[in-house]
């Protein structure tokens, strides 16, 4: 049989292909812009059929059926990496959340760990050879989609084609539901001053030929715009968005200088404009990965000059970094942060940086702090943490003992906010 007759014999409607799942079925979504929104809802319309589903992803964008007070005891999500899909469900006990390293998801999967019942991927329409691209996220797609008990692809032609490691035959799905939608975009507003002060600190620390590892929003723009007049700067990152693309037009970044995959963007998923997803289809210029290559430590040290470049929600006096918690509300995840720092800390000349604004709340409450709030989760350990940015400046902690930490971390917090650290800091002998 040609692959062209395979999948049209495989071709269902989205309520078909729901009715494949049962009660106490574990189901995997794919995530962030390859939320598959078809299929989510032909799911969430069978909740008075099923009980107990458990859902697990990563980070799902836009309107999640699943959350809503009545489907409780009928589907439940177990995250991977929180967002603001599944945040108050989470808080309010009627979901989960799993701490983990990006790295380490692939591997859930491949370990039998958590066995996959059913998978709902989104995926580019196939190519002349009956290969569909897991277009802007492969992250743990790909290890699910080998394994997993049945495999449903939600088959969009407006995904793009996006090469590298990153691709399903025909032959390996089981359902296919076509649909025609645009992917969700990412809105983008302007950096801040206190960000652009931020990028540019920042961008003091980065050399010509380095490689760079960038999330999302106001910071990683500012750097992106302060890096002008910058050479052959690469990148090896979990994340892609607009703010690449402009540097490869600009003609920043050319991975030629790379000594890990030279001339090519290395990246896990995609996330941003219509502009952006017409620019990474069919690009040889960029590779997508599974995280447990794109993000392992082991990977990313292999780009000599790494600079990963990181965020958090507050950093206590010696150094200790919460990033997915606001005391005990969680708010984010893992994520990719410490695969990142940690890679970055082991490349030859890398430079591992936490940023972050002095404050929060508009200038009422200092994100560097005397301690941790109670309940918040460390994310990034204090003797993982090299440099850490604000818009007052660069403290350099590595090799630091604790009261040399916490001077270099007070000269960094807002003006306001010094002495009340400094107080704290001597009570607790961490100043003489």
């Amino acid at each position: 049989m040609s692959w062209v007759d395979d999948y049209r014999k495989k071709l269902v409607t989205a309520e078909e292909a729901a009715a494949e799942i049962k009660s106490h079925d574990r189901v995997y979504i794919s995530g962030n812009a390859a939320t598959p929104y078809v299929l989510m809802r032909a799911l969430a319309s069978r909740k008075d059929e099923l009980e107990n589903v458990e859902l697990v992803h990563v980070l799902l964008l836009g309107e999640d059926p699943f959350s809503k007070p009545e489907m409780e005891g009928h589907f439940r999500h177990n995250s991977l990496f929180v967002g603001p899909a599944d945040r108050k469900t989470i808080n309010e006990g009627r979901a989960d959340y799993v701490p983990i390293f990006l790295h380490q998801i692939p591997d859930l999967f491949y370990s039998d760990q958590m066995l996959i019942d059913m998978a709902m991927l989104h995926l580019s329409s196939p190519d002349e050879h009956g290969f569909m691209s897991f277009g802007v996220e492969v992250l743990a797609s790909k290890a699910v989609a080998e394994t997993a008990k049945i495999v449903i692809a939600q088959v969009n032609e407006k995904m793009p084609r996006v090469l590298g490691d990153s691709f399903i035959h025909v032959s390996r799905v089981d359902k296919i539901v076509e649909v025609s939608e645009d992917l969700p975009q990412l809105e983008r507003n302007p950096f801040s001053e206190v960000e652009r002060k931020i990028g540019h600190f920042i961008a003091d620390l980065i050399e010509d030929g380095s490689t760079l590892q960038l999330g999302i929003g106001g910071i990683p723009d500012a750097v992106l715009s302060a890096l002008k007049g910058r050479r052959d700067l690469g990148i090896h990152t979990e994340m892609v968005s607009d703010g690449v693309m402009e540097a490869i037009e600009e003609g920043i970044i050319t991975g030629a200088k790379k000594t890990f995959h030279p001339y090519k963007v290395i990246l896990t998923f995609i996330l941003g404009s219509e502009k952006l997803y017409e620019f990474v289809d069919n690009n040889p210029i960029f590779e997508a990965h599974p995280t447990d290559y794109t993000n392992h430590p082991f990977n990313v040290s292999r780009n000599d000059n790494m600079v990963a470049i990181n965020s958090a929600i507050e950093v206590d006096i010696t150094g200790q970094i919460c990033s997915d918690s606001i005391g005990v509300y969680i708010y984010s995840g893992f994520g990719g942060q410490v695969d990142f720092i940690r890679g970055a800390a082991h490349s030859k000349g890398g430079k591992p940086i936490i940023a972050l604004p002095s404050t929060a709340k508009s200038g009422e409450v200092s994100r560097i702090v005397p301690f941790l709030k109670k309940g918040a989760g460390v994310v990034t350990t204090r003797a993982d943490v090299k440099y850490v940015v604000t818009e007052y400046g660069v403290a350099y902690l590595h090799g630091k003992n604790l009261q040399e930490r916490t001077r270099a971390l007070i000269n960094i917090t807002h003006p306001k906010f010094r002495p009340d650290l400094v107080k704290e800091a001597k009570d607790r002998n961490l100043l003489g």
